[in-house]
């Protein structure tokens, strides 16, 4: 009896159903078309994106939501290429993601053919690993490798790029099975003795603190974060990749550090003895200038990424290993310890009341970003997903958002994307269809992608969107105001502003605008009244307004700008 033959392209999604993948998002073309049509009868759902960046964007949306591998697929040439920018933001934020994209006939590949580009060369720095096919044979066992790579160690994108005739090429289904790959041998369990040295540290310390990051949220260990930091009574600074790995609201919640992070936590790791870093990779957005960042602090520093561990400061005792199994060593290892920073958590506390957040919402005057903020989280749950673009809406957002829980707050952290929000919004929401899911964005943030709106009409995908219209590009004015004598050279959006809430109802959603202190409680409530489309808002916000506090890049964190009046003093 004949054994039953699979096309490439069959075997490609099978392989999908078989990894349990449920949603992918994608844009189809030609090298890739012989995987759309297995798709047609396939139990996994396709999310038809507007550009194969915004469809990259939804895979990572999915990942950061879940947990898991979000998946894309795109077809070669542009299709590929326009993929490289969610794979570069995907490696920066160390999020799960395959890449599946066609390429052309093996026979075709180094002739210019049409719609060729050297897709494994030009995201090999974008990527974590990545594959070219050449038989059909190994499609199932690299998609389940790819997916192994991607989704341990330190996650990251992989891409896997199959040309035409091998989708179209016969063979036989053989199940994958896991094999050792030489070379790739994530260090999960940390050395003993490195913990216990961090553990002999923490006892000796009279100013510890912990400084966490994405890694707390990739390892699933924020219940043994917690519990070391409450047994111990040690005080947390959450990274912006990191927020949510510790309840904000808590009393030894500090929240976010660096160039827009809050006095209190900068200026903790500066009085700091002692920086217990898991799960972060010492980014310069908040170690400043590195020369005089934590000066009086040793460092312990734990990362799965052994590559992070004295890239930017050199510790003292460096720890490679999953961030879950260290804080659990360490928990093991200060089991007898009781300790005493009371006087440390008092000067914490003398920090937080002299300078706390602050923002001056005026009843007849201009919206303040930060003022909506506190308004909408009124009125949405706890465990609301929350999705930002990039620039002045996103550090108010991390600044004054409370985030309860991991993976309830999206972002392009490392690479800074502008786009980000909506697409990644869309991903969340196709993952989780009964959360309330928010993309908080900027109106220049928001016209880069504003395409795939269509998409969430498409789909059915009732995401919610607040587009913060301020009429410019809100971090580029604030530093051209600053450093650049108000010079604001291509940075305002003015001149030709769409209306959003036109632009909203023509591509299937619901349009809704707020441009006074009034308007924001009903209007948002009306929002979330709507589950069966999209709902954007336009929120029309202060174009002068400032994010503070400021640390300017390559500045000291000693040096904090707090409000306008110190702005006067440079």
């Amino acid at each position: 009896m004949s054994k039953e033959l699979l096309s490439g392209a069959e075997l490609v999604v099978r392989t999908l159903e078989y990894l349990k993948i449920s949603t992918i998002f994608g844009v189809p073309g030609g090298a890739i078309l012989p995987a759309y049509d297995p798709l047609y009868d396939s139990p996994v759902r396709h999310v038809l994106a507007r550009h194969e960046q915004g469809a990259g964007h939804m895979a990572e949306g999915y990942a950061q939501a879940t947990g898991e591998l979000g998946v894309v697929i795109a077809t070669s040439g542009p299709g590929a290429t326009n993929l490289v920018t969610p794979l570069a933001n995907a490696l920066m934020d160390s999020t799960p993601l395959l890449a599946i994209t066609g390429q052309v006939a093996s026979t075709a590949i180094g002739n210019d053919a049409f719609q060729e580009a050297y897709t494994v060369g030009l995201t090999m720095a974008a990527t974590k690993h990545n594959y070219l096919i050449t038989d059909a044979s190994e499609i199932p066992q690299i998609i389940q490798e790819a997916k192994y790579i991607a989704t341990t160690g330190r996650p990251g994108p992989v891409l896997v790029d199959i040309p035409k005739d091998i989708l179209n090429q016969k063979v036989e289904w053989i199940e994958p099975t896991h094999k050792d790959l030489p070379g790739y041998k994530p260090t999960l369990e940390p050395n003993p003795k490195m913990v216990q040295q961090a553990a002999n540290l923490i006892k000796k310390s009279k100013k510890p603190l912990l400084y966490v990051g994405g890694g707390i949220i990739h390892s699933k260990s924020n219940n043994e974060l917690f519990e070391l930091a409450t047994k111990h009574n040690i005080p947390v600074v959450t990274t912006l990749m990191g927020r949510g790995a510790f309840p904000d609201g808590h009393e030894l919640c500090l929240e976010m550090p660096g160039m827009h992070g809050n006095y209190t936590a900068t200026t903790a790791i500066q009085k700091s003895d002692l920086l217990i870093a898991i799960g972060v990779r010492f980014d310069d957005r908040v170690t400043a200038n590195p020369d005089f960042f934590a000066q009086n602090a040793k460092v312990i520093h734990a990362d799965i990424d052994p590559a992070e561990i004295g890239k930017v400061r050199e510790p003292q005792v460096p720890i490679v290993g999953d961030a879950k199994s260290v804080l659990s060593g360490l928990i093991e290892n200060l089991n007898d310890f009781n300790s005493d920073y009371s006087d440390w958590l008092e000067e914490i506390k003398t920090m937080q009341n002299k300078h706390p957040l602050s923002y001056n919402q005026e009843d007849n005057g201009p919206l303040k970003v930060p003022f909506v903020l506190q308004e909408i989280q009124k009125l949405t749950e706890d465990n609301a997903i929350v999705v930002s673009g990039v620039g002045q809406h996103q550090m108010w957002i991390s600044q004054h958002w409370n985030f309860i829980e991991p993976n309830t707050w999206l972002n392009s952290g490392g690479l800074g994307t502008m786009g980000y929000a909506l697409p990644a919004a869309i991903g969340a929401q196709a993952a989780y269809p009964d959360k309330q899911v928010l993309a908080l964005d900027g109106d220049g943030c928001f016209q880069m992608t504003c395409q795939e709106l269509i998409t969430a009409s498409t789909e059915n995908i009732p995401i919610k969107i607040v587009v913060f219209n301020n009429g410019n590009h809100g971090m580029v004015r604030q530093w051209q105001k600053i450093f650049y004598k108000s010079r604001f050279s291509a940075s305002e959006l003015t001149h030709h502003t769409p209306d959003y809430v036109k632009l909203a109802e023509s591509m299937g959603a619901v349009g809704l605008r707020i441009t006074e202190k009034d308007e924001v409680i009903p209007t948002f409530e009306k929002m979330l009244s709507i589950n069966d489309k999209p709902v954007l808002i336009d929120c029309v916000v202060d174009p002068d307004d400032l994010v503070f506090p400021m640390v300017p890049a390559g500045g000291s964190n000693d040096e904090i700008i707090l409000n306008n009046e110190d702005l006067k003093k440079l």
